[in-house]
């Protein structure tokens, strides 16, 4: 059973920085591709950033020189460090992993960026 674990979410002022990660088990980490999605209040769940099996790494254009998506195979975790964060930054971030046309979720964390 695959499970995803997300943590560090939580209130920053604009301008600020939190990391974000995202604990995988049940699967062969190192085979998969991993991503982090946003949904805020009344919007769709969108990609923020990807990173293949690879280390191949894909930005939403709005985060792209502030967000950093990264992976540890040998912890079986994927991070993404948020800087210079904006209140429409906000949501719920969800991590996400496929492989073989197979994808989990986590139960997502919520980030919440104060003006």
């Amino acid at each position: 059973q695959v499970q995803l674990v997300e943590s560090g979410g939580g209130l920053a002022q604009a301008g600020g920085s939190l990391r974000l990660s995202c604990a995988v088990s049940g699967i062969t980490f190192s085979i998969a591709s991993a991503g982090w999605y946003r949904q805020a209040p009344g919007n769709q769940r969108g990609m923020v950033a990807a990173i293949s099996n690879a280390g191949h790494t894909n930005y939403l254009d709005s985060v792209k020189g502030r967000f950093t998506i990264s992976r540890s195979n040998a912890e079986n975790t994927v991070y993404l460090q948020m800087n210079s964060l904006q209140p429409e930054d906000t949501g719920v971030y969800y991590c996400k992993t496929w492989a073989y046309g197979h994808e989990s979720w986590g139960q997502g964390t919520q980030v919440t960026v104060s003006s």
